[in-house]
């Protein structure tokens, strides 16, 4: 099914659509209409000579300078090329896709004043599968991510690079391959494809999605640690949850609990042990997994919002009025993403502690040191536990906002930028290190519950034990556990585990699950 553009807000799984699935995309008739008559306005602007930004002025401190209507294309041209002072490593390809998609979608809205063609040349660009080469450092997020989206309009003009069927080739053979002509700027058409949060929204977006199952694991893994530890389960007691009634804790209580239904392991503990609650990183995972859930929550409807906000200048309205603004700031995103940052980190800093009580003899409640099978000849769990923490560092140092830094740009114009795309990149390597960590921890509780058998965890720990076996096997010996970890790490980036997770309603008195979770059996395997 085509995804059809037409100004809309856009959910966070239709931009994975199709920024990593390849799904096609279109503009609906209205959306054309939209474009249609605002490049009107502009068209009349430049015929009654009005002197209005960015299309028949220069651009930022220059903004006082006056263009004759003979260079008004070149000045659009111009713009571009200039703009192209993106350096380091590219975008990922679903990041650029998903920045083009979104772009697509604002011109969509019909605030720009560009011509339908320019949106329509961008959805050619993702429906031929080729993808700008996109530096990803060189936005401060305000006015827009100027040099990342001009990199996506030097492709679009033709001229610059791209990844087309696998290969890295210059973009003009790429249209030339693919049956498309290099895009004709108009007057105000090259500052419509760069004025806006585009960049910053498509990393965030995908890190968000990310976020989102990784805090739907956390619960999940943490399940299973409890009872790798042969944990207390009173404390999800849907009563406590209710007291205390954020939605976000009532919630991983819920998934917690379905985790955990039917345990064998619970009933054995308390013949053999009196103590009636756990350490914090187990008792307190409702209320931390849960606030972490908030935020993320938060996030996704900041997110969402802005992929279907007009967010260039200036703007061009029904009537056929042109305004200056400054919708291009990304101080919301930035914000947004700084607090993503923050609660990822304290999730995995909880998961860290449920590590550390796996593979520490004096807190793992009878399971041997660092789950070795053969413990001081081997070493078991003990360097994966340090890897955690080397990666947690990593996330409490990027942790640090970005959005409250400030340097002024363009000749004191621009006073006042969001570093919003300074928060989207370092919130992808918060995400990225949060799946690696959550693997760990995920592989060393499955190890745990080795040495429980025969007796049967919950139902939904169980479930994901076994996904978890297909990909990686029991530690007999020492081996390295690199590999291990990235397949695992991948696979939750995927969302490959989700499935193995039941659904559960919080406050209905009902868990709805799904999957084969109620069949018992006598082993693990």
């Amino acid at each position: 099914m085509m995804v059809q553009l037409a100004g809309q807000s856009l959910v966070l799984e239709a931009i994975e659509a199709v920024s990593r699935n390849g799904q096609q995309v279109g503009l609906t008739d209205d959306a054309v209409s939209r474009m249609s008559a605002s490049r009107q306005a502009v068209e009349k602007i430049v015929s009654d000579r009005v002197p209005v930004y960015g299309i028949s002025t220069g651009f930022g401190r220059l903004c006082d300078v006056s263009i004759p209507l003979p260079q008004l294309e070149q000045l659009q041209l111009n713009l571009v090329r200039s703009h192209c002072c993106g350096l380091g490593e590219p975008l990922s390809e679903p990041e650029t896709r998903a920045m083009m998609l979104l772009r697509a979608n604002v011109l969509a809205l019909g605030y720009s004043g560009a011509r339908p063609a320019v949106a329509q040349a961008l959805c050619d660009l993702l429906n031929h599968r080729i993808t700008p080469h996109v530096p990803s450092k060189g936005s401060v997020g305000a006015s827009g991510d100027l040099a990342p989206l001009a990199h996506v309009a030097q492709c679009l003009i033709g001229e610059g690079w791209c990844r087309h069927e696998g290969v890295r080739k210059p973009a003009a053979e790429a249209l030339s391959a693919a049956g498309l002509s290099p895009l004709k700027l108009g007057p105000k058409e090259g500052l419509s494809l760069i004025n806006g949060t585009q960049a910053l929204t498509a990393v965030g977006a995908l890190m968000t999605l990310r976020a989102e199952r990784l805090v739907r694991l956390a619960d999940a893994v943490g399940a299973m640690t409890v009872e790798a530890l042969a944990g207390v389960h009173a404390a999800f007691d849907s009563r406590i949850h209710s007291a205390r009634p954020h939605p976000g804790q009532g919630e991983s209580a819920a998934q917690l609990r379905a985790m955990l239904e039917e345990s064998e392991i619970m009933p054995w503990r308390t013949e053999r042990n009196s103590r009636v609650q756990d350490a914090y990183s187990l008792r307190c995972m409702p209320q931390v997994h849960g606030a972490v859930r908030g935020v993320i929550n938060h996030v996704r409807s900041i997110v969402e919002i802005e992929t279907g906000s007009a967010t260039d200048n200036p703007l061009v309205f029904d009537d056929g009025t042109v305004v200056s603004g400054g919708n291009f700031h990304g101080a919301p995103l930035a914000m947004a993403y700084d607090y993503a940052a923050i609660a990822l980190t304290d999730l995995v800093g909880i998961s860290e502690r449920r590590v550390e009580r796996m593979i520490n003899p004096d807190l793992s409640e009878g399971l041997p040191p660092f789950l070795s099978p053969e413990a001081g000849l081997g070493s078991g769990f003990m360097i994966a536990h340090v890897t955690v923490v080397a990666l947690l560092n990593e996330m409490k140092v990027l942790s640090s906002p970005a959005s409250i830094d400030n340097l002024p740009t363009s000749a004191g114009t621009e006073d006042h930028v969001s570093m919003g795309m300074t928060a989207a990149l370092k919130l992808r390597t918060i995400v990225e290190n949060a799946e690696r960590c959550l693997a760990i921890e995920l592989i060393a509780a499955a190890e745990g519950l080795e040495y429980r058998m025969p007796l049967q965890p919950g139902t939904g720990v169980l479930a994901m034990y076994r996904k978890l076996r297909e990909m990686v096997p029991p530690l007999m010996a020492d081996r390295a556990l690199s590999e291990d970890i990235e397949r695992v790490a991948s696979e939750i980036a995927a969302g490959s585990f989700t499935d193995s997770i039941p659904v559960v309603v919080p406050g209905d008195g009902i868990d709805r699950r799904r999957g084969d979770g109620d069949r018992r059996e006598k082993s693990l395997v």
